[in-house]
């Protein structure tokens, strides 16, 4: 295949809102291959070996035990280039065509060349990022690659059910002395209780108070100072969606837009106040990216259920801000559907049922944001379907989600009421 097809680099705004990025077209043969070659390269002579989620909380963990083990800054050198450094000025004459209606420039794809073959890294604190979707296969890499005594973290993690993990961290538990698990998501208790009594030290925040960068923080015997304190309490404010702290803006849009390595070791020497040339490369990125926000929130539909007004929009864009968009035109909750099949729902503090949603279409998450992936792809037909219709059964698979949720609390509530 032309690898033009599938490259969204320099597609116009448009196209690129509404179809996947590269990395979705990787067969997982391919990928699985360059994430195997990742893991032996990171691991190699590492004492220390952190799973982690590769969002901004995180990766802000990566960096905490990287600093509690003195593990070496490989901190990344600013641009030199003078047209690069020149970027932040072009912003204003690009917004300029944008507001004439022509697409602004595509964002570039990220600098790292997924199929670059990987180099031994100089950390003793190994860096494994993962999802939710592979967690299991990343502990099975630690267990086959690293070396026998070393210690792990698993940080930002949340299994839905024990079997997920359960064979993978038997493999694990049999070649590293000591496991900790941190993270702040909402854990099935009988799946916390299985993860304990398998040997592991699992830590769990509370979901509306913390982030998993707070329960690292207080959790590592060793005294941080005042910088990774508000590293973890910025980190916090985006995770938590408190919106108090712009700061926490640039690293979730950092840490998603640049190589997981170069965040941590960044945040590591900077903290939250992110030098120029970082600042640069987000006004840029930001361009494309409000480009993006806006074709989501412009596809937005507004439906009633329950009682309820949930915003459904479709689009490769940033989940939050489209959310807020929607919550602003009244929403209750939001749904934003992705190319790639998955879906993000955020909530208000009139609808806390996130997680709930989402657990019926195999995820999972917060009362107000959560995530999943309706089982409803079963070849590139429905892909091909999904993009054309801009998710329609995705949209819809989601929505009876939400009656069906709504109408077990009313029954719950309505049953509670006839004991009274």
């Amino acid at each position: 295949m032309d690898e033009d097809l599938i490259s969204s680099s320099n597609l116009p705004l448009a196209r690129k809102s509404v179809i996947p990025g590269t990395g979705f077209f990787l067969p997982d043969d391919v990928e699985d291959g360059l994430e195997e070659k990742e893991a032996q390269a990171a691991l190699a002579g590492a004492d220390v070996a952190v799973i982690a989620d590769a969002d901004a909380d995180g990766l802000a963990c990566v960096a905490l035990i990287r600093e509690a083990y003195d593990d070496v800054q490989v901190v990344p050198e600013p641009p030199v280039d003078d047209e690069e450094m020149d970027d932040a000025a072009d912003v204003e004459a690009i917004t300029e065509s944008t507001d004439a209606g022509t697409d602004v420039p595509p964002e570039p794809e990220p600098d790292v060349d997924p199929l670059e073959e990987p180099e031994p890294t100089p950390h003793r604190v190994a860096l494994l990022p993962a999802s939710p979707h592979n967690v299991e296969d990343t502990i099975q890499r630690v267990a086959d690659y690293a070396n026998p005594g070393i210690d792990c973290y698993v940080c930002d993690l949340c299994p839905d059910k024990y079997e997920y993990v359960e064979t993978e961290l038997e493999a694990l538990l049999e070649v590293v002395d000591d496991v900790s698990w941190y993270d702040h998501h909402q854990w099935d208790e009988d799946v916390a209780e299985a993860v304990r009594e398998a040997g592991v030290d699992l830590v769990v925040g509370d979901s509306e108070e913390e982030c998993t960068a707070d329960v690292a923080l207080r959790s590592l015997a060793y005294d941080f100072d005042e910088r990774f304190e508000t590293l973890a309490a910025v980190t916090r404010d985006h995770d938590l969606w408190l919106r108090e702290d712009p700061r926490s803006d640039d690293l979730a849009d950092y840490a998603y837009w640049t190589d997981a390595a170069e965040y941590v070791e960044v945040v590591r020497e900077y903290g939250v106040d992110l030098p120029e040339w970082v600042q640069a490369f987000l006004t840029e990125r930001r361009v494309e990216k409000q480009g993006l926000i806006d074709r989501a929130v412009a596809r937005a539909e507004f439906r009633e259920v329950g009682g309820y007004t949930v915003g459904v929009t479709y689009g490769r864009c940033s989940q939050n801000e489209v959310a807020e968009a929607m919550r602003e035109q009244d929403a209750d909750a939001s749904v934003i559907v992705k190319p790639a099949g998955s879906a993000s729902i955020r909530g208000t503090d009139a609808f806390e049922r996130c997680h709930e949603v989402a657990g019926r279409l195999n995820g999972g998450g917060h009362p107000k944001a959560a995530g999943c992936k309706p089982d409803i792809y079963d070849d590139m037909l429905d892909y091909a379907q999904h993009w054309t219709t801009r998710g329609a059964v995705a949209k819809q698979v989601i929505l009876d989600a939400f009656e069906a949720v709504l109408e077990e609390a009313d029954e719950v509530d309505g049953s509670d009421e006839s004991e009274n």
